[in-house]
Formats: C-alpha cells, sequence, structure tokens
C-alpha cells in the first residue's frame, strides 16, 4: 500500500534541518526497500526548505506511521505538521521528471 507523509517545517528551522540531515539520509537509505520517493518541499525561490514528502510502500497504516514516527527529521521537532495519507498509484511518469538531483 502507498502512503504518502507530508511534513512542514516550524519556522525558521534551517539550522535544524541542517544539523538533523545526515541521520535523515541514513534512515531513509536504510529504507530504501520502501522508498518510492522522497524530496524536499521548496520555496517559491527554489532554494529555501519549507518541508519534505515521502510516498512509501509498506503493508499497512501502522507500518507507515512507524517510519514517520522513527524519522529523525520527526524525531528531532523539525516540523511543524506531519500528515500521513494512503493513497493509490495513478498515474506513473517518471521521466517527466527533472533529471537533476535539485529539480532544478
Amino acid at each position: 500500500m502507498l502512503y504518502i507523509i507530508y511534513q512542514e517545517d516550524k519556522p525558521d528551522a534551517t539550522d535544524l534541518r541542517a544539523e538533523l540531515r545526515p541521520a535523515h539520509f541514513e534512515y531513509l537509505d536504510a529504507n530504501e526497500d520502501i522508498l518510492v520517493l522522497g524530496g524536499a518541499m521548496l520555496g517559491d525561490d527554489g532554494e529555501t526548505r519549507t518541508g519534505s514528502v515521502l510516498i512509501i510502500n509498506v503493508d499497512s497504516r501502522e507500518a507507515a506511521d512507524r517510519f514517520s514516527e522513527n524519522e529523525p527529521f520527526r524525531k528531532g521537532g523539525l516540523f511543524e505538521r506531519v500528515t500521513v495519507s494512503r493513497m493509490r498509484r495513478g498515474q506513473w511518469n517518471p521521466d517527466a521528471a527533472p533529471k537533476t538531483a535539485e529539480g532544478n
């Protein structure tokens, strides 16, 4: 089952995000078998991080909640709001995504 985890940063969280970033990427690497898509949400300037979105494939809502609750950004208090929602795969066109790591 697919779940989207939509996470909005607290205001003025740039330093906290930078501090937690290595643990965040270690966690994603350790869970790459369930990670479908992940990325930072950006402000209109294309640079300022405003949150994170993760799409995971797990067996249950409990597994999705557990993954989210153990994610280092969330455990570290980075987010003002977190929403976990089940979703279904509709259209899928990864070739339409930007080809660079930063999405520019």
